[in-house]
């Protein structure tokens, strides 16, 4: 079968191919940049709404901070408020010893799971980057020396519990986890120090099924924290 002649463009050669579709590789990208440019919202549009908890700045410029969209618009102290009023029991602690860069993430998800606190033990300067400025909404208290902090956490009525791979640790997924405590997490590399080790009423390790020795101690943070979520929000015992 011959190509069809163009009209008006006789003896010409055949037409180009169209140019292929965008991939969905690329559409995704944009869609993913668009997105990033258009996080949160623009100016409050109406009428203003009434309550010592809207900040006026941001109802003219809009807000783009990362919050849920239920704190759209507050102003930082009533957030702050806001959360206080509805905080769990359990805190988190980590030592940084030589400026461990999980403690950003650790804080990030404290933030995420509504933890009470989030206590640094040893150095008091950290790497803030990975908490995605949520450390603005979470208290944080820093304590010089192991010993400050057992002191402190004794003084609480709060049962301190490591989360480590140690010959006596105990599987997180079969322990009861109490109400009021501690989690405290250890600097990545040579984890919980003995000292912590000693002081805590138990040590706890997560299950793992690969090669791996350990995971990141961001991560077992996170596992940890929601365990205490499912145990004492969701009441599912442990199995």
């Amino acid at each position: 079968m011959t190509e069809p002649e163009i009209p008006g463009d006789a003896g010409a050669a055949p037409a180009a191919e169209p140019a292929p579709a965008r991939s969905t590789e690329a559409t995704d990208d944009t869609v993913a940049e668009e997105a990033k440019a258009e996080v949160g919202v623009g100016p409050w549009e109406g009428d203003l709404p009434q309550g010592g908890h809207w900040d006026p700045d941001l109802l003219a410029d809009g807000d783009r901070r990362n919050v849920v969209d239920k704190y759209r618009y507050w102003k930082h102290e009533a957030i702050v408020a806001d959360l206080d009023s509805k905080r769990h029991s359990f805190h988190i602690a980590i030592e940084n010893w030589q400026h461990d860069m999980n403690i950003g993430t650790v804080v990030r998800s404290a933030n995420a799971f509504l933890a009470k606190e989030v206590h640094i033990i040893g150095r008091r300067r950290w790497n803030r980057r990975g908490a995605m400025v949520t450390d603005r909404y979470q208290h944080i208290r820093h304590h010089p020396t192991v010993e400050d902090f057992v002191a402190w956490a004794q003084g609480e009525g709060l049962a301190i519990i490591g989360i480590d791979i140690f010959p006596d640790s105990v599987p997180l997924e079969t322990y009861e986890l109490p109400k009021d405590c501690v989690l405290v997490f250890g600097q990545e590399g040579p984890g919980l120090t003995p000292e912590v080790h000693e002081a805590a009423v138990a040590t706890l390790s997560i299950e793992q099924f690969g090669s791996t020795r350990s995971i990141n101690a961001a991560s077992a943070a996170a596992i940890a924290m929601h365990a205490w979520i499912r145990r004492h929000v969701f009441n599912q015992l442990p199995g």
